[in-house]
């Protein structure tokens, strides 16, 4: 007899449990990650009694392969130009949560006396609050629309960028065993370099192959191809020393910035939910109840620097960076829990084998606790706020209102910078392109090339072919911004602008030499003056060549129209317009879209009928109906099945609105009859019945007993379709549609009148 291998077996078991554990947890309305825990504990060996695992580090493979697809479709949903849009509230609050947090969970590892390295990775556990969590309880209360929503959004993305940082920074502490200035400082400039270079040619490369290729992309071969350039990436990033989850996620957020991103992120999802899936139960298999048990206090310890911590720093964050405190108050309660990130984090210490195996189930089961009470803590919120309005002095709530008002005046920015910070953002982003590119180059390509032609005939083209590469990138160093407007306005301004100006040319100019002398130095083994002569001669032709100028037009038009394609197709099919939502944001008002559904009581009415804005306090500003958008719409507007709603008003006035409709279309449903079903079927008119001798139409089975005569069998003929001038025959089988009630009354002889 043959025998399961065990990883199929284990597999059987992970599955089965998790199914039974998640049904009971969706029963009871509590998340699924909750009950993915309780299935591995339920799963792992810590259980005897009933049959767990055999083949734990078989598991943990699978385990590692979930953390890439979770990170996978956190970058998918992540995307860094979103990043830039958060805006400084997401920024503030998103540096002093996890600065605040760090630096209380440290301290609280150590007072516990769990020495330097475990209280280093359980800060960076504590400081990442749950994605996942906050999404679901924002659907399933109906908060996606209030003000502090959005805030709260903008901070868990800027958390997801530093949880990722994150990792990699403990990854180098862990592996150095110290803390060297230095050596971070070289691993922080590393990742950053690694980052930028991989989005920008990700950018230009990638969203142009999906288009070209979009005739074959079926959801399977998209499905194909996305992996395959997760897994691509996750081996590039392994390679240049990085982890595979941080390859995972900046391939996600490269796919973050094109068309196909959402429809990438829907067929990738049954992937990243098994995995995930797999990934959540194996971190409960590590989880031993008796050792919960023995490290209690500590859990109940963590759990309170975890909801007190996230709660003051999140508040003091966002009212630092110029928020309102109702709007702080909401945030901070909202964050306090800690979710996936802990999890690996706490994987990764115990991977390296720099953390002590109690502490993984420690902050797992902290996990838990601040997941179930984070509903009941969003609650909290306003409440909070109540009491927190009475307590503060006047003067204090005055200060921090004119504070917030003064934070959200709109200044206008000076000419040096705007100048300035478009320098720095071009100059930095294609130096470390070229940087990356000559690395590789003198890396891999030029020992290839000098291997096939030995000498100087192999360096020399080898050289010419890096610098050729390299050109259009040195050109948009040194020319870019030289004729903009910004330019422009300080040259004719001041003469004293004028000096500063050149120098500001001609630093990059150097720039631009230093990084051509870089393989001229390997390739030719030049002296140094030779290498400036050489790379001087380079930067002329390159400024003064307009071939290459066009070139580096086309090639900064292609990247652009990559990175803002999927910017532009939002916005073209947007219900609401994202810098009006912006400006109303400030006023404490929301836009908020609204759909119709197929079987609302609202269907058919006139807005005046529905006199919204007398009941809700709401307003309909636009209606949209396929590809027509009915701005400002009149009372005698009619609504339609799957119509959308554009409503604008305030937090509590989007609530009421959402919470009417909903009640209006439940109540509707339950007035409504049950349907029921259609189905074809036959029967036979007998002696006696009294459809003998009448057409189809006299007898008013279509019309009064909403039946259809779709055939008749009479004799050894068959009339199909019959006309309704037919006339019914004793003996005759007649095929008829209809509901099956009223076609047994029609069998029995009994016409609608009798």
């Amino acid at each position: 007899m043959s025998q399961i291998p065990s990883l199929i077996s284990d597999l059987a078991v992970i599955l089965i449990s998790a199914g039974l554990v998640t049904l009971l947890f969706k029963r009871l309305k509590q998340p699924v990650v909750l009950g993915y825990i309780v299935a591995g504990i339920l799963a792992g060996p810590a259980i005897k009694e009933i049959p767990t695992v055999t083949d734990v580090e078989s598991i943990r493979i699978w385990a590692d392969i979930g953390v890439v697809f979770l990170l996978f479709a956190l970058g998918l949903d992540f995307s860094f130009k979103k990043l830039m849009k958060v805006g400084g509230t997401a920024v503030v609050g998103a540096i002093t949560v996890v600065i605040g947090m760090m630096t209380f969970g440290y301290i609280a590892g150590m007072s516990l006396g769990w020495g330097h390295m475990n209280s280093l990775f359980l800060g960076g556990m504590l400081s990442m609050s749950s994605t996942t969590i906050i999404f679901k309880a924002f659907d399933d209360m109906g908060l996606r629309n209030q003000r502090f929503a959005g805030v709260v959004f903008g901070i868990l993305v800027v958390e997801d960028l530093f949880a990722v940082l994150l990792m990699v920074l403990l990854s180098t502490l862990a592996v150095s065993k110290h803390v060297e200035g230095m050596e971070l400082l070289d691993s922080v400039v590393k990742l950053g370099v690694f980052l930028l270079f991989c989005f920008v040619i990700g950018i230009y490369l990638i969203p142009s192959f999906l288009k070209k290729s979009r005739t074959f992309l079926n959801d399977e071969t998209l499905l194909i191809v996305s992996i395959g350039l997760c897994l691509g990436m996750v081996m590039i990033a392994t390679k240049a020393g990085f982890s595979s989850a941080l390859g995972a996620f900046v391939m996600g957020s490269i796919l973050a910035e094109t068309i196909d991103a959402e429809r990438i992120e829907h067929i990738v999802k049954p992937v990243k939910d098994l995995f995930g899936a797999i990934f959540f139960v194996s971190v409960g298999m590590l989880i031993d109840p008796v050792l919960l048990w023995e490290y209690k206090l500590p859990i109940l310890i963590l759990t309170a620097v975890v909801m007190i911590g996230q709660i003051l720093f999140a508040s003091f964050g966002v009212l630092l960076s110029g928020q309102t405190v109702k709007v702080a108050i909401q945030s901070g309660f909202s964050l306090a829990q800690i979710g996936e990130f802990a999890f690996i984090i706490a994987s990764l210490g115990l991977t390296l084998g720099v953390t002590d195996h109690f502490l993984y189930p420690i902050v797992v089961a902290v996990s838990v606790i601040t997941t179930f009470f984070t509903p009941y803590m969003i609650r909290m919120a306003e409440p909070a706020y109540k009491v927190a309005e009475r307590a503060i002095p006047a003067s204090w709530m005055s200060f921090l209102e004119r504070y917030s008002s003064g934070s959200n005046t709109i200044r206008q920015k000076s000419a040096w910078n705007k100048l300035l910070k478009a320098l720095v953002r071009i100059v930095g982003t294609y130096t470390a392109v070229t940087l990356v590119l000559i690395f590789i180059w003198l890396q891999f390509v030029a020992p290839f090339i000098i291997s096939k032609l030995p000498g100087l005939r192999g360096e020399i083209i080898s050289l010419v072919l890096i610098v050729a590469l390299i050109s259009p990138m040195l050109r948009a160093i040194m020319m870019k911004k030289n004729h903009s407007e910004e330019y422009q306005q300080l040259w004719h301004d001041s003469k004293y602008n004028r000096g500063p100006l050149v120098s500001l040319i001609a630093l990059r100019i150097l720039l631009c030499i230093g990084l051509v002398m870089l393989p001229v130095a390997r390739l030719l083994n030049a002296a140094v003056g030779i290498a400036i002569a050489i790379a001087a001669t380079v930067i002329a032709l390159v400024i003064f060549s307009k071939r290459l100028k066009k070139q580096s037009i086309l090639m900064e038009r292609h990247f652009f129209t990559n990175l803002t394609a999927r910017e532009m197709e939002n916005e073209r099919n947007a219900p609401i317009n994202q810098k009006f939502a912006s400006h109303l944001l400030e006023r404490d008002l929301h836009l908020a879209d609204f759909e119709v559904k197929q079987n609302s009581p609202s269907m058919g009415k006139t807005l005046k009928e529905l006199n919204f804005r007398q009941k809700c306090n709401v307003n309909i500003v636009t209606i949209i109906r396929g590809n027509r958008r009915i701005n400002i719409p009149g009372g005698n507007e009619r609504l339609f099945p799957f119509d959308k709603l554009v409503v604008v008003g305030a937090d509590d006035d989007l609530l009421h609105f959402r919470q009417y409709i909903e009640e209006r279309y439940k109540e509707s449903l339950t007035n409504q009859q049950e349907t029921k079903e259609v189905n074809m079927e036959q029967f036979l008119i007998s002696e006696g019945s009294g459809l003998i001798g009448r057409t189809i139409l006299e007898s008013g089975i279509r019309d009064k007993s909403g039946c259809l005569v779709i055939g008749i069998e009479r004799d050894s003929r068959s009339i199909k379709n019959p006309p309704p001038t037919t006339v019914f025959q004793q003996g005759d089988i007649v095929w008829i549609v209809g509901e099956h009630e009223k076609v047994v009354r029609l069998s029995e002889g009994k016409t609608v009148g009798n």
